[in-house]
């Protein structure tokens, strides 16, 4: 029997396994891709940019690709830890702090130094990583890149290189594989690609599946005005946005719960998902964390109400100010404290350091109103056998909005929280199928009854039906 490197992580042996050859190419690979792109940040340049773009995105993909599949090729189906708690990427280890300063970093740049990635101040000529992806953008859109164009293929790119990475892990789980497929084809398509080439015909141009308030520039003046010039295209956008959100996502979210957009269709959950799966066990699932999460998740949501709702009063009335209130003011500092720091610097960078949902938990004001719906109208629910639980923790674990729901398996208690974003992966790690994602019928006594008051033991720190 040939030797395979150790998979598995024991009391004697209890750090994560060594690279394997393959593994180690791959990381070669992977890194000559990256040098490259961090070169040119720094203003080398290269007399073929066609070239060497593509060999730098080539190599990063290849990489990423050899490495996992060498990774999962010798796996059977199933979770397995491998060291996840040893690991200095995934439990806040050095590599850990280097990777979110470093993400945290690039995305100040984006947001607030586009300059320095390169790009070219008031119309001149894009230089450095900007520029770098210039021909690309010229291929897709007939334009130079934008800081933008540049963080669309990145995002891209990461949720369709590690969603492969994401259903080899998970690839015992059929539900696991489908959902990781649809938000690859919604990222690529609706997210990048679709809205790239209207650019390129000159019409509006939207992710047609962000809505507000997630996308909450939707009732700004200037994008109404847009669509509305964008003669019938725009209009049917203009229709479609206002669809979506009154009718289209209440309708779904009553049969299905949130997941239907937050697992199944949404780029900020599809990076999490993916990307950011190596992180989901750092979600605080403490009590504490669950009552900041909704104070601030519910805070931001009646942030973005307000926001609109002046917004939409400059539109009618021409006036900016409502009594004490300026909209222009208020949009903009919900742009930058929500729209730049939250969503983007936070969201993201914070991924090695507080897990994958950071956004999505605290402050994604479309998670709040599909949550609210999910618990009070909906039919999804998850259920759970409590005479088969034997208590071993993966279900809470691997909870990426931290929710503790070992608790309710224990209980024999269903799930049904506003947070849940139904990606199922606490039904799919665990090892004796207590926990089930289903959509049952809406029974007033039924939901009142899980929705009834629950007192906290003082001790312990957790919620005690009473």
């Amino acid at each position: 029997m040939m030797n395979q490197p150790v998979k598995s992580l024991s009391f004697a042996n209890p750090h994560p396994p060594f690279l394997t050859g393959v593994q180690k190419i791959a990381t070669g690979i992977g890194s000559i891709g990256l040098l490259i792109l961090f070169v040119v940040t720094f203003g080398v340049q290269f007399e073929n940019r066609v070239l060497w773009l593509w060999i730098s995105l080539g190599a990063v993909t290849i990489g990423i690709l050899l490495y996992t599949w060498d990774q999962y090729r010798h796996e059977a189906g199933g979770i397995h830890h491998h060291g996840t708690w040893f690991s200095s990427i995934t439990n806040r280890g050095t590599i850990a702090w280097i990777i979110g300063v470093m993400l945290t970093g690039f995305y100040v740049l984006l947001y607030f130094f586009p300059g320095l990635l390169g790009l070219g101040e008031e119309g001149g000529e894009n230089t450095g990583l900007v520029g770098f992806f210039d021909p690309l953008s010229q291929w897709i859109k007939k334009e130079p890149a934008s800081q933008w164009f540049v963080y669309g293929v990145f995002y891209t790119l990461a949720i369709l290189l590690f969603g492969v990475k994401f259903i080899l892990k998970y690839r015992h789980n059929r539900y696991q594989i489908l959902r990781t497929i649809s938000v690859m084809f919604f990222q690529l398509g609706f997210a990048f690609l679709i809205p790239e080439i209207l650019m390129r015909l000159n019409q509006p141009s939207m992710d047609l599946k962000n809505m507000w308030p997630l996308n909450y520039t939707f009732f700004f003046d200037w994008n109404i005005d847009r669509l509305i010039e964008g003669g019938n295209l725009g209009m049917f956008m203009l229709v479609w946005g206002i669809v979506l959100i009154v009718l289209v996502s209440p309708a779904l979210t009553f049969f299905y719960g949130k997941r239907w957009y937050c697992s199944w269709v949404c780029g900020c959950g599809g990076l999490a998902e993916t990307a950011g799966d190596p992180f989901r066990h750092l979600s605080d699932n403490s009590l504490r964390a669950w009552k900041i999460e909704r104070w601030l998740v519910h805070g931001v949501l009646v942030f973005a109400v307000i926001m609109t709702a002046l917004v939409l009063y400059t539109f009618f009335s021409g006036n900016s100010r409502l009594l004490f209130l300026d909209s222009y003011y208020v949009r903009a500092i919900y742009g930058f404290l929500i729209g730049a720091i939250f969503s983007g610097v936070v969201g993201v960078g914070f991924y090695p350091l507080m897990g994958s949902r950071v956004w999505c938990r605290y402050g994604c004001p479309m998670a709040a109103i599909l949550g609210i719906q999910q618990r009070f109208f909906s039919r999804f629910r998850i259920t759970t056998n409590g005479g088969q639980c034997i208590s071993c923790g993966n279900c809470s674990v691997y909870c990426e909005m931290g929710i503790d729901v070992r608790h309710y398996a224990q209980r024999g208690q269903n799930i049904v929280r506003a947070s849940c974003v139904g990606c199922g992966i606490c039904a799919a790690v665990c090892p004796r199928g207590v926990l089930r994602l289903e959509n049952g019928s809406v029974d007033i006594f039924t939901r009142t009854k899980e929705l009834k008051t629950l007192m906290i033991d003082p001790e312990e720190g957790i919620r005690i039906e009473s």
